[in-house]
């Protein structure tokens, strides 16, 4: 029996542009919900992270419509209202799913905080973008009203930036654990956590962060001791020279090996580069193994078949 710590990503929660609504999302989330359920059917401990980044922006855009009537949602806010709803849809579905399994196993999900440093160099400098696009005049408005920090993008208009400080800590861990342990299925640290920094007396506030939900992940895995941190995505396996001719799936790779691949420009920034990284800082911190695939090959990859392994 494992600890298994699997980050569901984009791609689990939404399929294409055409299918963004809830009951869209709800059944992409039944569909991983199935994959999943194939390990706990194995005995294994499951622990489940997940991505938040569109949702984010949905609540940021029905917050810019209703400017003026209602008051302005803080970003740690939605965090916590999209782990919630997010939540609560992988939790029914893995639930139903167990059901009809005749599997007893509960089904919790943990709202999530992860504390980030305040002299985190990011916050001096914020480049992640979330929300929608404006134009130069709204823009201006947005910073003298709102103190947002706004950059222009490649000419497709002004986007609001915010920090993306690294996560030192997951709150809740030891929680998470003990449920694990137990043989509850937990739902945590959603979107990478609400990000927090804690006062000279270890008293919390909620800051406005964005945290990489697959490094938070690593941490989670590190903090429980976990067996194996799975990040899940939409490809079977890592490739070299991936969108070329002479593409290479890579089955494993040591830390050094990804480390020259890094440096060699494989992994995109804003795609696998994260991945890699949040796979290396659970190894170097002394994890057994990292595995990236795809949902629907999570059981074949757990078996050793197919996925990329990420090993000391």
């Amino acid at each position: 029996m494992k600890t298994i710590i699997i980050a569901i990503g984009g791609n689990s929660l939404i399929k294409d542009a055409r299918h963004m609504s809830v009951p869209d999302q709800y059944a992409a989330v039944v569909e991983t919900a199935r994959h999943i359920s194939n390990l706990i059917e194995h005995g294994h401990r499951i622990v489940i992270t997940h991505g938040n980044g569109p949702q984010v922006g949905f609540i940021l855009l029905r917050s810019e419509h209703s400017r003026g009537t209602l008051h302005e949602v803080p970003l740690d806010s939605i965090v916590a209202d999209t782990q919630g709803a997010l939540g609560y849809q992988i939790q029914k579905a893995l639930g139903n799913e167990l059901r009809q399994r005749h599997l007893k196993n509960s089904v919790a999900t943990i709202v999530t905080q992860t504390l980030v440093d305040r002299s985190d160099p990011a916050f001096a400098k914020p480049s992640k973008p979330i929300g929608e696009f404006y134009t130069r005049a709204q823009a201006e408005d947005r910073m003298r009203v709102e103190k947002w920090i706004m950059v222009e993008d490649a000419g497709r208009g002004w986007r609001r930036v915010v920090a993306s400080p690294k996560p030192m800590r997951i709150i809740e861990s030891e929680i998470i654990q003990h449920l694990a342990e137990d043989g509850c299925i937990v739902i945590a640290a959603g979107g990478g956590g609400i990000p927090v920094v804690a006062d000279a007396d270890g008293n919390l506030k909620g800051v406005a962060a964005v945290i990489d939900k697959d490094l938070a992940s690593a941490v989670l895995a590190s903090q429980i001791n976990a067996d194996v941190l799975v990040i899940s995505t939409s490809v079977e396996k890592v490739c070299l020279n991936f969108g070329k001719p002479n593409r290479r799936a890579l089955d494993s790779m040591t830390v050094a090996e990804a480390r020259q691949y890094i440096a060699e420009g494989h992994f995109q920034a804003g795609s696998m580069l994260p991945k890699i990284e949040a796979c290396l800082w659970f190894i170097e911190k002394g994890g057994r193994e990292a595995i990236i695939t795809c949902p629907e090959k999570l059981s074949a990859a757990l078996d050793g078949h197919t996925g990329t392994r990420v090993l000391p």
